[in-house]
């Protein structure tokens, strides 16, 4: 992970192949199009986002609240070649678990490239150096196999099986310290 200096302050860091930026109203378009793959609602869930405005309120009151409450959120996975969006990962802190946790998704024509795992892993060592996280989580679906080999490949390991609010498939706690 390399982190550059850049005028542009929606700017969080760049990897080999990657950069990784906050979220904003005008990236609506590309988040109604990925949350509403059938894997992100397979795996993640249906956030109930079907049209733009959905879409610009999802990143209003998801991702660029969370930079201003915790100064970190869900990021705008782009290719450097072609500033090409492929996704979204970052750190979230959620009421419901006492870590912040890693999350991505991945729009399925970008999925086998080790994309996911690039900018997982600059997020987790951004994590440990702009906030000084020394401990990480990540949850999952206990189906999710392709995910599971993802947050092993990070050095995250299973902790336990957690009750997660509203959601009847099995999830699973994984974990790792960033020290």
């Amino acid at each position: 992970m390399s982190r550059v200096k850049s005028k542009d302050s929606s700017f969080v860091l760049e990897t080999e192949r990657l950069t990784l930026r906050r979220l904003d109203e005008p990236d609506a378009e590309f988040i109604l199009g990925l949350l509403n793959e059938p894997s992100f609602h397979q795996y993640i869930g249906d956030r109930g986002v079907r049209t733009e405005e959905d879409a610009r309120a999802y990143i209003r009151n998801g991702p660029m609240a969370s930079y201003d409450r915790f100064g970190f959120g869900l990021w705008l996975v782009q290719r450097r070649d072609d500033t090409a969006p492929i996704g979204i990962c970052g750190l979230l802190k959620r009421d419901t678990l006492p870590d912040v946790d890693v999350g991505f998704a991945l729009r399925p024509a970008f999925w086998g490239a080790g994309y996911a795992f690039e900018a997982a892993a600059g997020v987790l060592a951004y994590g440990r150096e702009a906030f000084d996280l020394s401990r990480v989580a990540a949850i999952v679906q206990a189906d999710n196999q392709a995910s599971i080999r993802l947050l092993g490949k990070l050095g995250l390991e299973f902790e336990r099986k957690l009750d997660w609010p509203g959601d009847s498939a099995e999830i699973h706690l994984y974990a790792r310290d960033l020290a």
